[in-house]
Parts: structure tokens; C-alpha cells; sequence
């Protein structure tokens, strides 16, 4: 459809001096990547190129983004030959990231948001398999990310379809001709025709409301994610690895906070994202930490456990996939609800030390509890 509609705009003119073009931006990136010695690479493909790159030249920490064709066979594939579908190349983007003002959790995030991944056959009006969802990963970290985010996306309940959206290993990116770069900016009356026409926005507000263009909370100022094994078995005390890293269980009446009754909140130990708050610590009589409901339910993933006799629902942290505990239909009202959770998986924050740790935007919840 974008193609038979906008195949011949001004392409000739578009063209003409397009290698001296390239070779400008090549250098430019070359420069830039030996400045910033931490830029990192993403993959993604989420249907026309215009308006993925758009979505995430908007998205602070990103330094670049690249508009090209990946996952085919065929080597410098053009746009004509990928529009048709057959080099079994996608529409994709090459995203050039500061991970110090963005991590690749959020980027994921951003992709989500603005795409339909329960769509196979392309996205939007544009139709086939050149327009399919993919999120191609460089390395095992981003693969597990991956998995995770589109493992989470699907038990949110978000879409009432199956999450269908790839996920498959990075092979060549093949950057698309030079006036598909920054089309939005070349010509904003053109991509703003296309893409409102397209449907995409209309859909996206239907999905996701306000929170279309909005970060996951803290990624200006606090990092979460899972560190290596090493670096895990160093951080953790034994019990503390056996718990969150091979589902194990603490003592029951022998831990750290199973009787605290200070103020706070409670984070994961690997990675410090947010989990529970004091608010909504009772006494169960378990002789473990147990909780209403959880402080951020975005960083809360829960998971069928048939590990004993019964099946159990497992608790774990979002970006740190730590085993926290398990959840029970037997908690106080109104949400009847009880998070059993292992001390060991938990650090505790008192609410006076909450801004020097980064997290004093909790403080409003104390205040408001006087």
C-alpha cells in the first residue's frame, strides 16, 4: 500500500547524490560511535519505517536511528524489491542508544507501545510479511529481555490476542536509500497523510490511552536489571542466591523482615526496582513477609508454578526475574490477596532514607498516610 502510494514521490530528485550522502553519513557515524564509546545497537520491526524510526528518534538516551532491511537473504536488497515481498527482508530499524540514559528495557517498552504484536500479517494498512513485528536481538542479554517483555506483555492481558511478534537473531542490517532517512522531517505533510491514514495512532490510543510516549518510571536515574552470574554470586549472600535464582524457600519465622514494622518500601535485592510497600505488609501468621498488593504491579510478574503436588502462582521481579515468592487467594480485604514473599529476596528502605536512595517519590505515599 505505501509503496504503490508513495513508490514515485520526487524519487528521482531524491536520489540524485545520494552517495555522496551516504558517505557524509557514514563518516558522521563513524565519528560519533569512536566519541560515545558506549553507544549500543537495537533491532526492531515494526511495520513502515517511517514511523518506527519517528517513534523512537523521541525517546531520550537514543542518539540515532536508521531505517533499513533485515532478516532476508538477499544481500543490498532495495526498497522495490522488499516493499513486493520477496527477499523475505523486513522493514526495520537500527536504534543507536546511550544505555546510560536509556536501557534496552526501555526501548523494549517503546516498541510495545507502538505497534499491534498480535497482528502476522503485517502491520497497520500495510500488509505481508515485509511488514511483520520482529525484535532482533544482538546478544544473549537482549534475548532474554526479549523474552521476558513479550512473556510479560502477554500475561497483562493488554490484548485479548495471542502476542505473536518474532523474536530472532540479528544477522546483516542493510540501510534503505537515503529518502527514507528521516522521512517524517523531509516530508512531515506527506508522513503525517500517511500516517494518519494508516490507522496506527488510532489503534495505539485505543491499547495504551496517555501512556503511549511514557518511559518505564526511573529510567533517568535508576537501572534495573539482572547483573551476570558472578557478579550475582558475589552481591548475594548464599541464601539470598538460592532463593531469588533457583526458587528456593527461607525459614519460615527465621527472617529478616517477616516481623518488621517500620516504614518503607521493599525492593528486589538484585536489581532495587520497586516492589511492595509497609502500607500493605499484615500479619499472616505464615512467618513471612506477606503483602495486600504490590507497590508497582508493572514490575510484578506472575507465573504457574507445578513444582509441588498443587499448582501455585510464583512471584517474580520484572527486570530482574528474581523468584520473590508465591501469591494466594487468601488475603485480607478489599483485594483478598496475599503475597507471601522470602525476606532474602527483599531490601528495605525506611521512609527516612528514601530520596538519599533514589526513590523519594515514594515519600508522598507516607505523608498522605499521617
Amino acid at each position: 500500500m505505501k509503496a504503490i502510494l508513495y513508490g514515485l514521490i520526487l524519487i528521482a530528485s531524491l536520489i540524485a547524490g545520494s552517495q555522496n550522502s551516504n558517505a557524509l553519513q557514514n563518516s558522521t557515524r563513524t565519528n560519533m560511535n569512536e566519541t560515545h564509546k558506549t553507544i549500543l545497537k537495537a533491532t526492531f520491526a515494526g511495520g513502515c519505517f517511517w514511523c518506527v524510526e519517528s517513534d523512537f528518534e523521541k525517546v531520550v538516551g537514543v542518539v540515532e536511528v536508521i531505517s533499513g532491511y533485515t532478516g532476508g537473504q538477499k544481500g543490498n536488497p532495495t526498497y522495490k524489491e522488499v516493499s513486493s515481498g520477496g527477499t523475505s527482508h523486513v522493514e526495520a530499524v537500527q536504534v543507536l542508544y546511550d544505555p546510560t540514559k536509556a536501557t534496552y528495557e526501555d526501548l523494549l517498552d517503546i516498541f510495545w507501545k507502538h505497534v499491534d504484536p498480535t497482528d502476522p500479517g503485517g502491520q497497520f494498512v500495510d500488509r505481508g510479511p515485509q511488514y511483520r513485528t520482529v525484535i532482533f536481538y544482538h546478544n544473549d542479554d537482549q534475548k532474554r529481555l526479549a523474552e521476558q517483555s513479550k512473556t510479560a506483555l502477554a500475561e497483562s492481558g493488554r490484548f485479548g490476542k495471542p502476542i505473536v511478534t518474532e523474536i530472532s537473531k540479528f544477522s546483516e542490517f542493510y540501510e534503505a536509500e537515503e529518502y527514507h532517512q528521516d522521512y517524517y522531517k523531509k516530508n512531515p505533510i506527506r508522513y503525517k497523510y500517511y500516517r494518519f491514514g494508516s490507522g496506527r495512532d488510532k489503534f495505539l490510543k485505543k491499547i495504551w490511552g496517555d501512556h503511549i510516549n511514557t518511559m518505564k518510571k526511573h529510567s533517568d536515574n535508576q537501572k534495573y536489571y539482572k547483573p551476570d552470574d558472578k557478579s550475582l554470586r558475589k552481591k548475594l549472600t548464599p541464601l539470598q542466591y538460592k532463593v531469588t535464582q533457583e526458587q528456593g524457600t527461607e525459614p519460615a519465622f527465621n527472617n529478616e523482615y517477616w516481623e518488621n514494622k517500620k516504614e518503607g518500601i521493599y525492593v528486589d535485592i538484585v536489581s532495587g526496582e520497586p516492589l511492595f510497600s509497609s502500607l500493605d505488609k499484615f500479619v499472616s501468621g505464615t512467618g513471612w513477609p506477606s503483602f495486600s498488593k504490590p507497590l508497582e504491579p508493572d514490575n510484578i510478574v506472575e507465573r504457574d508454578d507445578k513444582s509441588l503436588f498443587t499448582v501455585r502462582t510464583e512471584v517474580k521481579s520484572k527486570h530482574a526475574d528474581s523468584h520473590l515468592g508465591h501469591l494466594f487467594p487468601d488475603g485480607p480485604k478489599p483485594t483478598g490477596l496475599r503475597y507471601c514473599i522470602n525476606s532474602a529476596s527483599l531490601r528495605f528502605i525506611p521512609k527516612e532514607e528514601l530520596e538519599k536512595e533514589g526513590y523519594g517519590e515514594y515519600l508522598r505515599l507516607f505523608n498522605q498516610n499521617r
